[in-house]
């Protein structure tokens, strides 16, 4: 149990449905898929996919013509009059109309870009950026399961296990128990000595009792983990030994650090659209009074079209510069948080394959250890049935023996998980 207590805190310290309908085991990697597949957080890239969508739709609208209608009704207390530049009694007094000072018109323009200076084109690739960059982010998120998917799966290997060499410390016990119970009946062995080795069958039942919840509780998170439930007869496949990793770091957190210059890029571009010059052709269909002939004062139709120049230069000395200035900024700063990013994660890299070594060498040191204990149980067996030893001697080495193979075999799986751990810590 210390060995159980051990591992447990070793599990917690380490990391920051097929196999049940086939019959096949599950593997880590398809844990690994199946996580990423059902957890909630994999519904936003939908939701980020058509918010992108819906954007560049709106701001490739730009190109097409924008139709306006307008209308106004005026009254003014002065209308050209041509009475009072005349000379009196000149007929032509009488023959130029007289304008009305209540007026009307309604209106309707077509607007039409001809050159924005890039600033369509621009917008759009500002929302493509910005939506990469939360797929990104989104990536990121999905990829820290990976973490979570090793702990259980290799937590439950683990479990499994000790379960193997709690059997096989059981069977040495019961062995003893036979040999015992034969002692007894000849008369050469104490009832006390029987009744220590059936205490000590009882303690290991309780062993294997606490692993089994263990792993019930193990293979319940991973089940929700991946959205199928699992049972103590659910298989899992015991990964391979990785090869020797590459030290190049492949993590999505570079991806996202690269989608946000992307977007910053795109943003400055757009600051560059604002101050160019942009041309447009229009057309506007009017009726009212008085119309563009302003020597009738009768109700008509007018229309006026032609091309319009705007450029806005207060831009250039104004916000574009410091604009400018703070995208710059933005960029140093994702610069940093990357190089930040990767010392860490080389840091850890590191780390992990110190933990390599050193498990590498603890196993190699656990075998010969193993093989030494194996050989003084056999020798204590043989002493036990002739009377040599006592039970209590017997249970001794027959626990060395078991806990030899389990630190052997947790530290297998401890290297184990390590070398997976790298590859979830580089990306490869």
């Amino acid at each position: 149990m210390k060995k159980v207590v051990a591992l447990l805190i070793w599990l917690v310290s380490a990391g920051a449905g097929r196999a049940q309908t086939t019959g096949l085991p599950l593997t880590l990697a398809d844990c690994q898929a199946r996580a990423q597949q059902n957890y909630p957080l994999i519904k936003q890239r939908a939701l980020i996919q058509k918010t992108r969508d819906y954007s560049m739709a709106n701001a490739a609208t730009g190109y097409l013509p924008q139709v306006s209608i307008s209308g106004q009704a005026t009254y003014q207390n002065e209308v050209v009059n041509f009475s009072g530049v005349l000379p009196a009694g000149s007929p032509l007094g009488d023959a130029l109309p007289k304008l009305s000072k209540d007026q009307y018109r309604i209106s309707g323009q077509v607007d039409q870009v001809l050159y924005d200076g890039g600033g369509i084109n621009y917008t759009r690739q500002v929302r493509q950026a910005d939506a990469d960059a939360q797929e990104k982010s989104l990536d990121v998120s999905l990829y820290a399961l990976r973490e979570r998917v090793n702990q259980l799966f290799f937590g439950i290997l683990l479990v499994e296990e000790q379960l193997k060499q709690t059997a096989l410390r059981r069977a040495d016990i019961q062995s003893g128990v036979d040999k015992t119970q034969a002692q007894l009946a000849n008369g050469v062995a104490f009832r006390s000595s029987l009744n220590e080795l059936k205490a000590e069958l009882v303690g290991v039942d309780q062993s294997v009792t606490n692993l089994r919840a263990i792993r019930r509780a193990y293979a319940a998170m991973l089940g929700l983990l991946i959205n199928q439930p699992l049972d103590e007869q659910t298989p899992l496949a015991r990964p391979r030994p990785v090869a020797a990793l590459t030290p190049q770091i492949n993590r999505p957190e570079l991806g996202l650090y690269d989608a946000q210059k992307r977007t910053f890029d795109a943003q400055e571009h757009q600051l560059a659209a604002a101050y160019r010059p942009k041309f447009s052709a229009f057309f506007q269909e009017n009726y009212g009074r008085p119309t563009f002939n302003f020597l009738s004062n009768q109700f008509d139709f007018f229309w006026i079209g032609g091309l319009r120049l705007s450029w806005n230069l207060s831009s250039l000395y104004t916000t574009h510069r410091h604009d400018v200035q703070l995208l710059g900024l933005s960029r140093q700063n994702v610069d940093v948080q990357r190089e930040t990013f990767l010392f860490n994660t080389g840091l850890t890299l590191a780390q992990q394959s110190a933990d390599v070594q050193r498990y590498q060498e603890l196993i190699a040191q656990d075998e010969q250890m193993v093989a030494l204990r194996a050989a003084v149980k056999t020798s204590a067996s043989a002493q036990l049935q002739n009377g040599v030893i006592t039970s209590h001697d017997y249970v001794v080495q027959v626990n060395n023996e078991s806990e030899a193979r389990q630190a052997l075999v947790l530290h297998q799986l401890q290297l184990l998980q390590t070398q997976y751990n790298q590859q979830t810590t580089s990306g490869n």
